[in-house]
């Protein structure tokens, strides 16, 4: 473990204490909620005194009261995902998405609505979507960020092309100042005459007016903007992503409208005052959207191609290069590609717009994508470009601090070619891409930001694109705000007398110095607080091997860099991450969250006791390790691995939960209670026995015993066999896994397999070697050296068969011989052998039977794709063979909630029932009569079977029915809602 460093001191009690009395929300000021907030999704950590709900304005105003009294800095935070540091601070944080989330009010005659500053932008724009609006401001985080962060960082996106910054589409703003006082911004309207109308800023206390109209801001602040006009008028560069510094000039009299306070105040990141109540611009949304894909020779091609297709009014034109794509994702020839989006009344209006600027662009290739699927795939690659951008092609590491420099779009192409140059100048990578019809760049870099050495780099590379930028008439910040990141480097944009100015301005606001200190007005330095700097320097002994982090688990801490999609409130089709997150809405619970308790674990300033942390494992508890974030993150935060790694460490040489010996061990009591597998099942019909035996396993009491089959799957199979006493050709047989769930819960799907395996290839499944398993249940419970112990005895007893496919059944059990066996035992070249190996029933049937005909059923399927299937193995074999067999529809994404151990365990049985109501249990109720349902997991099949009353079969099982009622005409398949038992009896 690392070298422990010095816990921060904490608040003082008369703090506390005068905090809590005069608000309603919820403080806390303990390791964890300290722990979760001292990173954004930037390069950069500092640690806060605590964290504050606040339930209205009026606790917000209190809050503010107490902290000037003692002096205590305060940072407004909403979803977390600044990427130049302003939303991490060394006060009290302001949680303002926990209870500040409301949607107040939605006008379509006025085309506004008025929202509270943790109201996240998908919910918006939900609310906004029946009246044929939404909001135009769409960064890709726009399913977790909040509009309090975006009016904080004046936050653009794809649309701001057609529907300007958060600035432009801001009307009126409600906001408290450091020390409590209320005030009103709101933008000067025009009536139809022209005459301005006699809106402008007016002051209140939280309790009445207070002061006089004011169309600047606080005291003092027009005096200021009339003491510099000159100043203000020309130290501005004009381009449309013009975001760094204080945008003062908006307080112009001149100004179209007039001086615009809320203009100026966008963009202040949280130094001004915090935001309560928000009146915001709807637009009209078109009915239909066409994207035209079109391909460039290299990214500087595109971007001097992009300010020509403005004139075509698109929605977008967004732009990247061929080193941000890692897989195929059908996009026509070219190294570099823009996206431009156009809109319409009506599909066809759309694609011919879309097809305009496709015959207008000078491109190498192009297409029009109509299909809505199509569209979400390729934006899919752009949105998730902020994580896909962290890990170069070779796996090495990349890093924010130049996320979302703009230039004039009419220099872009130039400046991306010094920009390159400069790169190799400094023997950097890094892969642009972003919004180029408004010569806005994002970009990742592979700085080395863990030794001296490399942050010396890191600020001589910082200070020469500054200039770089400045020379093409561009501005450091194009979107996220400067923060930490850039604020330093203002001067070097605006002058040092205007950047003096913006501390005056912000003085004026801020007297005491209170709201986020050490960001834009007078900044810390741009090298200091840097998050890595706190981890271990030398390697942490760990139980995986960690293979896409060189083996290093502060390295796959790093990984987190928090861009924070596991913080979504509604799962995204066919994905999973991260279904406690959804369930509980709690930052402790989500992917990121617990990365930043582990990365403070291994700090040791926080979070101080190491792996022994409660904080972590109580964080971790509620992981299902449903292996979502693997595949739905966008840089692959593994969390079910970092928990299993935990549960061992923490648990070394300590009593374990009840819980873990009980099913953690399930393989081996299985085994014992074969023999007697009738008394066992009339023993767990008995209530108070069953009760005894559940509270003395640690399973949730709600939970059923399952049922023991009388005769296992393996038995079955060596006395259809005749005992294995036939030699076969090693072409003539399939190896058909025989996992725990299988073998001695649910042999009718072994059973099932079986028939089909034979009679699509010709083959004869054999019987395994006894006493084979993947380990699942002792990875998922940390029980590392048991887990490497059944594995290692697994790879002795399947020597005999090398080279020859598996094809194993439960999800589950493959995505553990695919992943972690691999990852548990590095050393052993004959786990990578097997792991590649491992074939799912369709993928085998895909491969080895391509010219078989199943039969054909015809009829709807619901269920869900097991969350181990979509995160490691991947569906398409199964898509394909349903479209074949005629079994339509889709399988819900998300997760069932049982996921092995998970629901079993006592604590969890209303996270578990949750997570099956989001998506599985609703498309049950609302499925066609006699559609089937599918379930190729057993937990999945076990949480329908407690929640729906329904039994769910795997898809061997229906392939199986179909082949017998080919044989016996007039049978017909569906399950009518039946129970099942493990013997195949209904």
């Amino acid at each position: 473990m690392a070298e422990q460093h010095r816990p921060h001191t904490g608040p003082s009690p008369a703090f506390v204490a005068a905090l809590r009395s005069a608000v309603r929300g919820e403080s806390d000021f303990g390791a964890a909620a300290r722990a979760l907030t001292t990173m954004d999704a930037s390069n950069y950590r500092r640690v806060p005194l605590g964290v504050l709900a606040p339930r209205d304005a009026d606790d917000i105003a209190a809050a503010l009261t107490v902290c000037q009294e003692y002096g205590v800095p305060v940072v407004p935070r909403g979803g977390g995902t600044s990427i130049a540091g302003q939303a991490t601070g060394t006060g009290l944080v302001l949680d303002l998405t926990r209870h500040l989330n409301a949607i107040l009010a939605v006008d379509p005659a006025a085309r506004t609505a008025t929202v509270q500053p943790g109201v996240v932008l998908d919910d918006l724009r939900a609310a906004a979507a029946p009246h044929g609006l939404t909001f135009g401001p769409d960064p890709s985080t726009h399913s977790r960020c909040t509009l309090g962060g975006m009016i904080g960082n004046n936050s653009c996106g794809a649309h701001s092309v057609a529907w300007g910054t958060t600035a432009d589409n801001v009307r009126a703003l409600e906001v408290v100042r450091y020390g409590g006082e209320a005030l009103r911004l709101e933008q000067v309207p025009r009536h139809a005459g022209g005459e301005r109308g006699p809106d402008g800023v007016r002051g209140t206390s939280p309790h009445g007016p207070h002061g006089p109209h004011n169309p600047h801001g606080p005291h003092g602040v027009r005096e200021l903007i009339d003491a510099h006009l000159a100043l203000l008028r020309t130290g501005y560069p004009g381009l449309p992503r013009r975001i760094s510094g204080y945008a003062l000039d908006a307080l112009l009299p001149e100004h179209p409208g007039g001086p615009d306070p809320v203009r100026a105040f966008c963009g202040s990141e949280g130094t001004l005052a915090v935001v309560t109540e928000a009146t915001v611009r709807l637009v009209e949304a078109p009915r239909a959207r066409a994207l035209a894909v079109l391909g460039y020779a290299d990214e500087a091609a595109a971007a001097e191609a992009a300010p020509g297709l403005l004139p075509y009014r698109p929605l977008t034109v967004e732009g990247m290069a061929a080193d941000l794509v890692r897989e195929s994702a059908g996009l026509p020839r070219g190294a570099a590609w823009l996206f431009v989006e156009t809109g319409g009344a009506t599909p066809a209006e759309a694609r011919a717009h879309a097809e305009h600027v496709l015959r207008a662009a000078d491109a190498v290739d192009g297409a029009v994508v109509t299909d809505p699927a199509g569209q979400r795939a390729l934006w899919r690659i752009r949105e998730d470009a902020a994580g896909t951008a962290t890990r170069m092609p070779d796996g090495s590491e990349a890093w924010p601090g130049w996320e979302d420099c703009a230039v004039p779009p009419a220099r872009l192409g130039p400046y991306l070619r010094d920009f390159r140059a400069l790169l190799a100048q400094h023997g950097l990578r890094g892969t642009p891409y972003g919004h180029f019809g408004e010569g806005c760049i994002h970009v990742r870099i592979d700085f080395d930001l863990l030794t001296p050495a490399g942050v010396s780099g890191f600020r001589r590379f910082s200070e020469e694109l500054a200039d770089l930028v400045v020379a093409h008439g561009g501005s450091l910040s194009g979107e996220h705000g400067d923060g930490q990141a850039r604020a330093e480097l203002l001067p070097r944009m605006y002058g040092d007398e205007l950047v003096a100015l913006f501390g005056r301005f912000k003085d004026l606001w801020d007297p005491d110095g209170g709201l986020n200190p050490g960001i834009l007005a007078r900044p810390a330095p741009l090298d200091a607080n840097l998050r890595f700097e706190v981890l271990p320097k030398r390697p942490v002994d760990v139980e995986f091997g960690y293979p896409q982090d060189g083996g290093d688990f502060a390295g796959a801490m790093r990984r987190c860099v928090g861009v924070a999609k596991c913080r979504t409130t509604q799962a995204n089709g066919a994905g999973v991450m991260c279904p406690s997150f959804r369930a509980t809405g709690e930052e402790a619970h989500s992917t990121r969250g617990r990365a930043r308790l582990l990365h403070e674990m291994l700090a040791g300033e926080v979070i101080t006791d190491g792996w022994r942390s409660t904080e972590v494992r109580d964080a971790l508890d509620l992981c299902l390790s449903c292996k979502g974030c693997r595949s739905d993150c966008p840089v692959g935060v593994d969390m079910a691995t970092y928990k299993a790694e935990f549960l061992h460490h923490h648990y070394r040489g300590r009593l374990r939960p009840a819980a873990h010996y009980a099913m953690g061990r399930l393989p081996q009591w299985l085994r014992l209670a074969r023999p007697f597998a009738r008394p066992l099942n009339s023993l767990s019909r008995v209530r108070p026995l069953a009760a005894l035996a559940k509270r003395l396993a640690g399973i949730a009491p709600e939970r059923t015993i399952p049922v023991l089959a009388t005769e296992t799957y393996g038995r079955w199979l060596l006395a259809r066999q005749g005992k294995g006493t036939e030699v076969f050709a090693s072409d003539q047989v399939v190896h058909l896994w025989a996992d725990t769930f299988t073998e001695y819960l649910s042999p009718q799907v072994g059973r099932a397999a079986v028939r089909v395996l034979e009679e699509a290839t010709g083959r004869t499944v054999l019987p395994h070697p006894r006493g084979v398993c993947c380990g699942l249940t002792y990875v998922s419970t940390g029980q590392l050296d048991a887990a490497r112990r059944v594995m290692r005895r697994t790879l002795d007893r399947l020597a005999p068969l090398p080279g020859h496919p598996v094809v194993v059944l439960e999800p589950s059990c493959a995505a553990t011989l695919r992943t972690d066996l691999p990852e548990l035992l590095p050393d052993d070249p004959r786990a990578p052998e097997l792991a590649d190996r491992v074939r799912t029933l369709a993928q085998y049937l895909e491969e080895y039977a391509p010219d078989w005909t199943p039969p054909r059923l015809d009829r709807p399927v619901v269920g869900q794709t097991h969350c181990h299937q979509h995160a490691v193995l991947g569906d398409a074999a199964e898509r394909r063979l349903r479209e074949r067999m005629g079994l339509t529809g889709e399988l819900s994404g998300g997760c069932c909630g049982l996921a092995g151990n998970f629901g079993f365990e006592k604590g969890h049985w209303e996270v578990s029932v949750a997570c099956a109501e989001e998506q599985l249990l609703p498309s049950v109720r609302e499925s066609e009569p006699g559609a089937e349902l599918l379930a190729d997991g057993f937990s999945c099949r076990t949480q329908l079977d407690r929640l729906a009353g329904r039994r769910a079969r795997h898809l061997a099982e229906v392939i199986a029915e179909g082949l017998s009622t080919e044989e016996e005409p007039g049978r017909t398949g569906g399950d009518g809602g039946a129970r099942h038992d493990p013997n195949g009896r209904p």
